[in-house]
């Protein structure tokens, strides 16, 4: 069995496949590294073999999680590394080591897809874009606060909006001014992202008029899928760039 794990700011994505990749035996989300051992370990029959693993948290998190994996299962971890080139996708950064890997591998999987020029957007604790030419060369991307970050910067910052989660679920049933604080800011944190995706669509066809595909992926890809009928939702987007960037053999 093959154990694939996405280490982002605030969690961790996990599923575990049959040797083969052909099936996935479970997968989840969890908020820590104790958590993903209470989860795998309530599989029945599990037994790894590899493990390959992509990481935006430091060495020393990384490391940490490595070390207990290893330890609890006896074995081998291969984390994605920063590269120039790979699979006919070249790296645009101007220091390529620094782009998040979790973008680079959606951006490998997105291309391997698209098989063309695509637009890879990305919904997690920040929101990514991403842009990738016909010839596999990335022109760059945007980064700025998804869902999370932007409701709990004004839960944080304004004293008099408090509100959970359930009822920020609610508000987000409908996209009609809100008569409600926990309405005004869901909604108007949503039509935010709305605005950039539209934004990034627009300058993609000033790049490639409408010979391009487009990539939703992330926990909040869903809260902008209706706006872009054309995209495709990959949640499992980052994964797909893990198995090319680390091989099984």
């Amino acid at each position: 069995m093959i154990l694939e794990l996405d280490c982002g700011n605030s969690f961790i994505k996990w599923r575990v496949l049959e040797a083969e990749a052909s099936q996935t035996v479970g997968e989840g989300v969890v908020d820590s590294n104790l958590a993903l051992l209470e989860s795998l370990n309530a599989l029945n029959g599990l037994a790894l073999r590899f493990c390959r693993l992509v990481s935006v948290r430091t060495a020393d998190e990384t490391g940490a999680l490595i070390s207990l994996l290893s330890d609890a299962f006896e074995v081998s971890v291969v984390c994605a590394a920063p590269a120039l080139e790979m699979s006919g996708v070249r790296n645009g950064y101007e220091e390529f080591e620094r782009l998040g890997l979790d973008r680079w591998l959606a951006m490998l999987g997105g291309f391997h897809l698209a098989s063309g020029a695509c637009l890879v957007l990305d919904f997690g604790t920040a929101v990514t874009a991403d842009f990738v030419a016909s010839d596999g060369q990335h022109l760059g991307g945007f980064i700025c606060p998804g869902m999370p970050l932007m409701r709990n910067q004004l839960r944080t910052h304004t004293r008099k909006i408090r509100y959970g989660d359930v009822a920020a679920e609610r508000a987000l049933e409908s996209l009609v001014p809100g008569r409600t604080t926990v309405e005004a800011v869901e909604r108007g944190c949503s039509l935010m992202l709305r605005g950039f995706v539209l934004t990034q669509l627009e300058l993609a066809r000033s790049y490639w008029g409408a010979d391009f595909s487009v990539f939703l992926t992330g926990g909040d890809a869903e809260l902008v899928s209706e706006i872009v009928p054309e995209a495709e939702v990959v949640p499992d987007l980052v994964f797909v760039g893990l198995a090319m960037a680390c091989p099984l053999s």
